[in-house]
């Protein structure tokens, strides 16, 4: 194995690590209401596992037969059902490349904010260099959580909605008659 076969490796394990990164300091730039929401649920991880693994087998499984179509529509539709927990899982979980952050306070925090998903999703992505452990079980993990994490976030958000207000009704000469 030459030097520019070990580089090649080298970099594509960087680039996908970075990869990470960014789209949780996207979703983080995006959506800061929903990633803070998405920090708060990783108080308490297994019930964000098993939500997330609950929400994502279906469409996954559906989504896995569907590719296989010999359909081109039928195939993206099941490519889509795929991708699109991944997604979400992204998104989630840059509320764990968060809460990271937030154990890594700086005193820069209060002026950059995005500073803190940067450091957490840093640190988060550098522990899927482990072997084996980190190249699968971690990754599935962190995407499975972070759906988990997502779906919960939104449940919150519909619970802090107030209802709307409801006009009260005042008798008048119109439409008592």
């Amino acid at each position: 194995m030459i030097m520019a076969d070990i580089l090649k490796i080298v970099f594509i394990v960087i680039g996908i690590l970075a990869i990470y990164v960014n789209y949780w300091l996207l979703a983080a730039a995006l959506f800061p209401a929903l990633v803070e929401r998405a920090s708060r649920q990783y108080a308490n991880p297994v019930k964000l596992i098993l939500v997330g693994l609950a929400t994502a087998i279906v469409p996954v499984v559906v989504g896995l037969i569907l590719a296989n179509n010999a359909n081109p529509f039928i195939r993206i539709v099941g490519l889509t059902l795929v991708v699109v927990p991944g997604m979400l899982g992204l998104a989630g979980s840059s509320g764990l490349a968060l809460r990271i952050g937030i154990g890594l306070n700086s005193p820069l925090d209060a002026t950059q904010p995005w500073r803190r998903v940067l450091r957490g999703g840093i640190v988060l992505s550098c522990s899927f260099l482990l072997p084996v452990v980190g190249w699968v079980i971690l990754p599935l993990l962190v995407l499975v959580s972070g759906l988990g994490a997502f779906v919960l976030g939104l449940k919150e958000q519909k619970a802090q909605i107030p209802p709307a207000p409801q006009a009260e009704f005042v008798p008048t000469a119109e439409n008592v008659a």
